[in-house]
This record gives C-alpha cells, structure tokens and sequence, in this order.
C-alpha cells in the first residue's frame, strides 16, 4: 500500500443540535464526544489537528488535548463551510490535505481517516471520501443511509438518500434482497479536501439537488467539480446523533473495552 501523505484533521464541532443539545459536550465513557473524536484524529498521525468550535464550552472541555481551537461564527449552513472559515482563519497553503472527520463521530477508525488523505493525494480530484458495500436490503431502502454510485475512474457519479442504482428487473420481482452483482455502497461521511479548494466550496451557492436531498456533497458534483471515493479500509462505526445513539455507544465502549 502507498505511503499516507502528512495531513490535517479539522473537526467541525456545533454546540446547538436540534436532535442532540450541546452534542459535542456529551459524554461517552466519561469523556466529552469532541474529545474522543479529537483523539481519534491524533491517533491517525495527523500533522495537525484542529476543532474547529462555536462555543467557549467547547473550547474549554479541549484545553489540554494537544489540539488547536479555532472559533468561528455559529450560522454556518454546513460542517464544510464551517472549516472554509477555519482554513482561512490557519491559512494552510492550498494545496495542504485536510481531512474533515465529523464531530459526532467518535470511533471513526484510524485506518479510515488516513485512507481518505491517501485517496486526495492519489486522485487531482479536489474532494475526496469514503464508501463501504452495502450487503442488507433494509439498509439499501433506507433513507437515513445515503448512496452513492461511482465510475470506472473511482470518482462519484452520485449521491442519494434513494436506492442506487436500481437494479429494475430484480427489485421489480423482489425487494427483500439484493440482487448478487451489483455494487451498492454506503456513503460515510468522511471527506478530504485540499485546502484551497475549501475556500472554492465555501463561495459556491447551493444548489438544488444539495437541498432537495439535504446532501452537502451534492453541491461539489452540481458545480462540476469531482469527488474520489475509495472504500474504507475498516467499518465505521456509526455516528452519534440521538440520545439512543449515545446509549448504544456507551454499550459498544462497554464491550470493546
């Protein structure tokens, strides 16, 4: 396997959470979720690693962590816009990898995050992320499970929140599997920039495909801009968003542990 580049981790981190109040603050085993997230990125052998914040109580719970914090305004409309601020604020040279590893994801492997670095230094793409096969049709009709199809190039065709691609003549017979041959892929929300394009993206107007499907990537592809997705290495585990997600996580850190 290629060398990993050197890369930046930047975690976007918003204190207000419709789903889940002061979601970064809360704790799982103990520690605040930003921490373990920031710890997740260090252990990936980041050259950097940057929080991104909203909140002095985030900033706070961090003091200590061996990050940096950079605060930036609270009305961003996505976690890429927030780390366009950020970016702009360290004033990386654009052509610096930068790794956006989501705040609410604790136990995002370390494999994985140097895997998306890999996959931008590979690829002239500007953007890059990260997929995992999908094997369970329940997971496929889901529409909290976004999709996505890729071209022989390795770069994104698609993402949605629909089932993709649809296989006509089989689901047309049977929806309860999925039919053998088919390459269905889970998003995960994982993404790699090079920094200079981070302040593009930023100035882009959203479009509407990006807001019917409420996906931010799609605002990259309506431009015309590509994004490479290689498959990760290992499983992510999934993202904490409610309060069961914090009880199910408490219960994998229980057993892992």
């Amino acid at each position: 396997m290629s060398t990993v580049p050197p890369f930046i981790v930047a975690i976007p981190a918003r204190y207000g959470s419709t789903r889940l109040p002061a979601k970064p603050l809360r704790e799982i085993g103990g520690v605040p979720m930003v921490v373990r997230v920031a710890q997740r990125a260090l252990q990936a052998g980041a050259m950097q690693v940057v929080v991104a914040v909203d909140d002095a109580r985030i900033a706070e719970a961090l003091d200590g962590q061996g990050v940096q914090v950079c605060m930036t305004r609270a009305d961003h409309a996505s976690g890429s816009d927030r780390l366009a601020e950020c970016a702009a604020q360290c004033g990386w040279p654009d052509d610096a990898i930068v790794v956006n590893l989501q705040g609410d994801e604790p136990f995002a492997p370390a494999a994985g995050i140097r895997e998306v670095a890999r996959a931008l230094a590979e690829d002239d793409a500007p953007m890059a992320t990260l997929a995992t096969p999908i094997t369970d049709a329940h997971e496929l009709f889901d529409p909290n499970v976004v999709k996505l199809v890729r071209g022989g190039n390795g770069r994104a065709l698609y993402f949605s929140r629909a089932p993709l691609p649809w296989a006509r003549d089989a689901f047309a017979a049977d929806r309860d599997a999925l039919p053998i041959g088919m390459p269905f892929l889970r998003h995960i929300g994982i993404y790699a920039y090079r920094a200079g394009f981070l302040g593009q993206y930023a100035q882009l107007p959203r479009t509407p495909l990006e807001q019917a499907e409420s996906l931010e990537q799609l605002r990259v592809l309506e431009h015309g801009h590509a994004i490479a997705v290689r498959l990760t290495p290992e499983p992510f585990p999934p993202g904490i968003d409610t309060e069961s997600d914090l009880e199910r996580a408490e219960r994998w850190l229980q057993s892992a542990g």
